[in-house]
């Protein structure tokens, strides 16, 4: 269980098809910090396992299904993801629940500035409209974030000045694919309503 907050950037060093997996060795720093192999790291937002830990990289096993429904699977060498270390039981929590489950893929439309605030119109497909809240969690990348807006097939979320500069969101624009994982409370709620 991770919450949303991005601790730091790594960069991609390697990505290794191998057999039924590929490897992907990530340069770090800050998640080094008590890290041991088996641990989970929120990369993109997506839930992996540390296979390998030195002293300042990290690696992990993708199996083919979390490349086919991830963003990971365009990751390039040089690249910089967003990284979480999971939570601790009693710390406090300043985003909100993410599992590192993705929902889908989701397309940034528009990169625009509305009142003053930065705003990204994120694509996703029509099914996925139920899960999201006006004011509710949408974690983006591992990112997160706070609904604004939404339409027939896309949401809004601003973007604050520190987390554009503390995550790959200041990398991103139209046209970039980004892991969408809706609050969990949500996606709960919107199940609720279908089973009555």
């Amino acid at each position: 269980m991770f919450s949303g907050i991005v601790e730091e950037l790594g960069i991609v060093k390697r990505i290794s098809p191998t057999g039924n997996v590929t490897l992907l060795e990530i340069s770090v720093i800050k998640v080094l910090e008590g890290l041991k192999i088996g641990d989970s790291i929120l990369v993109n937002g997506v839930c992996l396992t540390a296979v390998k830990v030195s002293k300042d990289r990290v690696s992990f096993e993708a199996v083919p299904n979390t490349l086919k429904v991830t963003n990971l699977r365009y990751l390039r060498i040089g690249e910089k993801v967003n990284l979480e270390r999971s939570l601790k039981v009693g710390e406090r929590i300043s985003g909100h629940f993410v599992s590192g489950h993705i929902d889908c893929i989701g397309i940034i439309r528009r990169k625009s500035i509305l009142c003053g605030n930065l705003v990204f119109e994120i694509s996703i497909p029509p099914q996925y409209i139920k899960y999201c809240l006006s004011k509710g969690s949408v974690a983006v990348d591992g990112i997160s974030l706070t609904i604004q807006e939404i339409k027939s097939n896309s949401l809004n979320v601003y973007v604050i000045p520190h987390t554009l500069k503390e995550t790959t969101l200041s990398f991103k624009g139209p046209s970039s694919r980004v892991n969408v994982e809706f609050d969990m409370l949500a996606k709960g709620r919107a199940a609720s309503y279908v089973n009555f």
